[in-house]
């Protein structure tokens, strides 16, 4: 059983807070809109979720918004350099983003953050806009022996002049669905992993990773105002078209 609601709280309130109902926020610290929520997976183990969230290779299979994803190098055992491409639906121009990931094991609980960098191999592409990940987090809570909550945590400067529709088809439909995709792709894990080299899993043995080393001098922090920024507000909802048709 799940269940998927956006919310909204302090950082310090991720573990003991419900879920409620609140569509479209907008955090007051930024013009751009931070979409948080949770999804209860109580059939689901929390190493298995996390496993899922790192495991590249397997997202290929239920993530039908990626277009192309890989990882550039590592910076230490718990920390990587990566690029993603995401589809937008239509008539939105489709975004890609190279991002600096950490993860940390907290006992049974797990924790993956990412924010937008600036690599030399990886510049802008004329085919996709480069957007910016201010902030983007993963939490995952153990609730028992084989149960655990999904907290999500996004706060994304997409480049462009978004008219308020998109915003909120984000915040109502488009996180909520990829939160249903990412505890279905969870349940259906085991049963692939054992058919795709089970035993890799460089995220939990470090020792496993083959990524060329990269260093914090190769990189540099995305600012937003350095990226082109199109003009997407004439675009109406009658226009958008959503391809991915998974339940």
């Amino acid at each position: 059983m799940h269940t998927c609601a956006p919310y909204w709280l302090n950082k310090e309130e991720l573990p003991r807070r419900k879920p409620y109902v609140a569509f479209g926020r907008t955090e007051k610290s930024s013009e751009f809109p931070a979409i948080k929520m949770q999804i209860i997976c109580k059939d689901l183990p929390p190493e298995t979720l996390y496993d899922v969230l790192h495991d590249s290779h397997y997202r290929t299979k239920w993530d039908s918004n990626m277009i192309e994803t890989c990882d550039i190098g590592r910076l230490t055992v718990n920390a990587d350099v990566g690029y993603y491409s995401w589809r937008c639906p239509s008539p939105l121009k489709n975004r890609d983003f190279v991002t600096l990931r950490s993860w940390l094991p907290l006992g049974n609980d797990y924790m993956i953050i990412n924010y937008s960098v600036k690599h030399p191999k990886y510049p802008p592409r004329k085919d996709f806009v480069r957007a910016v990940s201010l902030q983007t987090g993963y939490l995952i809570k153990a609730t028992g022996r084989n149960g655990c909550i999904l907290y999500y945590l996004t706060q994304v400067d997409p480049r462009g002049s978004l008219p308020k529709w998109v915003v909120n088809k984000a915040s109502q439909y488009v996180a909520p669905k990829a939160m249903k995709k990412i505890y279905k792709a969870g349940l259906k894990y085991p049963e692939w992993k054992q058919r795709h080299n089970p035993g890799f899993k460089p995220w939990v043995y470090p020792e496993q990773n083959t990524l060329p080393n990269i260093s914090l001098n190769e990189l540099s922090l995305q600012h937003a105002d350095s990226l082109e920024n199109i003009d997407e507000s004439s675009f109406t909802e009658d226009r958008m078209h959503i391809s991915d048709n998974e339940s």
